[in-house]
């Protein structure tokens, strides 16, 4: 974790504790990836104005996705309900190249969304989650390896 960040989630936390029994949304910086953090230029911001901002999204309540639009960072709000996912890989799991797709055993199809490689041996049909994260983004977490990778559906 970058130091920023570690000073970000701290005051989050210390607000968070001040706020009284309140459920907060997770902060930007453990929602996105470090390539999307930068590219939609949240690196510039003070500790303090992410701060604002990581606020200001958690009080508006519903999801936001980062759109890119002709290369622009756009914010825009998703109102559409996003569950968890609870399923299994269909067939062998043998991790993650940079264009992996996953056939669920639900029907569901995801790829991979962001870049990387992870390898996982071999898992025969392990269970997956699928959660929503901020931002319109999803992380899949494979059971049994404690690895994580966001991905997008295809089908």
């Amino acid at each position: 974790m970058r130091p920023i960040s570690s000073l970000v989630f701290t005051c989050l936390l210390t607000l968070t504790a001040t706020a009284g029994a309140q459920t907060t949304a997770p902060t930007l910086e453990e929602r996105m990836s470090q390539a999307e953090f930068h590219a939609a230029g949240l690196d510039k911001l003070s500790p303090e104005e992410l701060a604002q901002l990581n606020a200001w999204l958690s009080a508006h309540g519903g999801a936001v996705r980062y759109v890119t639009s002709g290369g622009a960072a756009v914010f825009d709000t998703d109102q559409g309900e996003r569950n968890v996912i609870e399923t299994s890989i269909d067939g062998s799991f043998l991790g993650w190249n940079g264009r992996t797709e996953f056939k669920l055993a639900n029907g569901q199809r995801w790829a991979q969304s962001e870049s990387g490689h992870f390898d996982a041996g071999r898992m025969d049909s392990p269970k997956v989650r699928i959660k929503p994260m901020m931002l319109g983004s999803w992380l899949m977490v494979v059971e049994g390896c404690g690895c994580s990778v966001r991905v997008r559906r295809v089908q």
